[in-house]
């Protein structure tokens, strides 16, 4: 039996919630436990709910999606969220991502794409509209550094910790090294995406990388033991 993706939707348009729950109730294993028509009351009923998986219009009254999307991650790092929205400015689609939207899909994407879209968004895969996919690569090919979050309020042992996983190391590797336990580490990351309003370690990586925190040729060192 298949495992049943609960499901929010925020919105302020009803047509646009009545159009998603006629399409999500063709799927056997997708249900909607709750909606919201504005940043607000997302935020509170997402708390409450705990879906799997939470689709979130972008431009809502009393308080937007980007930052519904920062306070939904700030209570639960490891939320799933769908950006849906119709537009792809690039002042509205980066501060989505990097609030910590796993997806980001258009409203006139095809049904199918959408029911792609949560199953991908549900198993932790980034599911972008090709359009906003070619943004971010352009994006990462841009000579300026990106100055929206400093590593600033990192600690030492963060920094460094960052460092291993923009090399491409993993949780045991880094804690092999650093002589720390893997648990450890992984709530170091943890911490990090949260300070840095990232959503996965694949954005950590490119960060670092364009900070200067981290470059590919370098070699993991040997680092003093955890205090």
């Amino acid at each position: 039996m298949s495992t049943l993706i609960r499901i929010f939707i925020a919105d302020d348009h009803p047509i646009v919630r009545e159009g998603l729950h006629a399409l999500i109730s063709t799927e056997p294993n997708m249900v909607i436990v709750g909606e919201a028509a504005n940043g607000e009351d997302a935020v509170r009923r997402v708390r409450e709910l705990k879906p799997d998986v939470i689709l979130m219009d972008l431009i809502m009254e009393r308080m937007d999606g980007i930052e519904a999307i920062e306070r939904i991650k700030l209570d639960n790092p490891n939320a799933r969220i769908l950006a849906l929205t119709s537009f792809t400015e690039d002042d509205i689609v980066f501060p989505a991502i990097k609030a910590g939207a796993l997806g980001y899909l258009l409203k006139d994407s095809a049904p199918h794409d959408l029911l792609q879209a949560i199953h991908n968004v549900y198993q932790g895969i980034p599911s972008l509209a090709p359009s906003i996919a070619l943004k971010l690569f352009q994006e990462m090919h841009q000579p300026h550094i990106i100055t929206a979050s400093s590593n600033e309020s990192l600690t030492e042992r963060e920094v460094l910790i960052l460092k291993h996983v923009a090399q491409g190391m993993t949780n045991q590797e880094i804690a092999s090294l650093l002589v720390i336990s893997e648990r450890t580490v992984r709530n170091h990351v943890g911490s990090i995406l949260s300070k840095l309003h990232l959503a996965n370690r694949t954005q950590a990586a490119l960060y670092a990388l364009r900070e200067g925190i981290a470059r590919l040729e370098e070699s993991p060192k040997a680092s003093s033991s955890e205090s």
